[in-house]
């Protein structure tokens, strides 16, 4: 009934040469890093700057200049002057001072300034020095710090603390200066009233 051939099993999928499309496929990469390694070597190379590592800032970067001041805009006024901080390196402007420092120490603003995000990479010694920098500034301030010149700086803060106490104390009790008429006083019946005690 069936005209199919006999000992054929009855499979409609495509059989697919592995072999031969795995020798298709290492072909097509081996010929893209060509294409990659001819691409990088003549124009990549050139176009690409040499950037500098990353270095810590040499100058105090202002965030209290600004603040609590107001200012008036207008549409005459330069970007500089706008509301907020002015990034002069990228010419842009950001609103706070925290996205402000996260645009100084971010990519961008590092690129712009000619470095990569990449630190050097410390020596042994170099890390051995800085221990011994920051050892040598330890006993500078424990040499500098005198334990009897601590002792009277305290007592003298603490005679001036206790003459303040009794200075306000003194001005609680005195009561202010009115002037207030005797007659009046009597009248009312208010003489009984005073203060004997000074």
């Amino acid at each position: 009934m069936t005209d199919r051939p006999q000992g054929k099993v009855d499979d409609h999928r495509r059989k697919w040469d592995v072999d031969e499309y795995e020798q298709l496929a290492r072909e097509r990469v081996e010929e893209e890093e060509g294409i990659w390694e001819a691409a990088s070597s003549s124009k990549r190379k050139d176009a690409v700057p040499k950037r500098d590592l990353l270095k810590p800032r040499s100058y105090k970067v202002d965030l209290d200049s600004k603040l609590g001041k107001s200012q008036v805009i207008t549409k005459t006024t330069p970007s500089s002057q706008l509301g907020g901080y002015y990034c002069n390196v990228c010419d842009c402007i950001v609103k706070d001072s925290i996205n402000f420092l996260d645009h100084i120490n971010g990519k961008k603003h590092q690129r712009n300034l000619g470095m990569s995000m990449k630190v050097e990479r410390s020596s042994l010694d170099q890390v051995k020095k800085r221990f011994e920098l920051n050892k040598r500034k330890e006993e500078e301030k424990k040499a500098e710090y005198n334990f009897d010149e601590r002792i009277k700086e305290l007592k003298e803060e603490e005679e001036r603390q206790r003459a303040y106490q009794k200075e306000k104390k003194k001005k609680r009790k005195t009561p202010e200066s009115i002037d207030i008429d005797d007659e009046m006083n009597a009248i009312m019946g208010f003489s009984g009233f005073k203060k004997t005690k000074n």
